[in-house]
């Protein structure tokens, strides 16, 4: 089993900043993905950025300039680092780690992006 615990959401006024973290333990060998999705009041959860275990990396096209996702590979530790946010990022935003063949999610930490 792979364990995921998140960290660093909260409250913050548009065009602020703000940094999540992703711990990973348990069986976190062979982890060849991990990512941040969210999900907004009434809307599906959608990706917002991936990073292979060999550092490539994926980004929804409205966090594309603003978000950046790395890894810390000696923490077992992935970042997202959100700059000049905006009320439609305020969502629910879980940690994703793919060892396959099984999915494995945080419990969340809610980002409130206020106008």
């Amino acid at each position: 089993q792979v364990q995921l615990v998140e960290s660093g959401g909260g409250l913050v006024q548009a065009g602020g900043s703000l940094r999540l973290s992703c711990a990973a333990s348990g069986t976190i060998f062979s982890i060849n993905l991990m990512g941040w999705y969210r999900q907004a009041p009434g809307k599906q959860r959608e990706l917002v950025a991936t990073i292979t275990s060999g550092g490539s990396t994926n980004y929804a096209d409205s966090v594309k300039g603003r978000f950046t996702i790395s890894r810390d590979g000696a923490k077992n530790t992935v970042y997202l680092q959100m700059n000049s946010l905006r009320p439609e990022d305020t969502a629910v935003y879980y940690c994703y780690a793919l060892r396959p063949p099984y999915d494995h999610w945080g419990q969340g930490t809610l980002v409130t992006v206020s106008s």
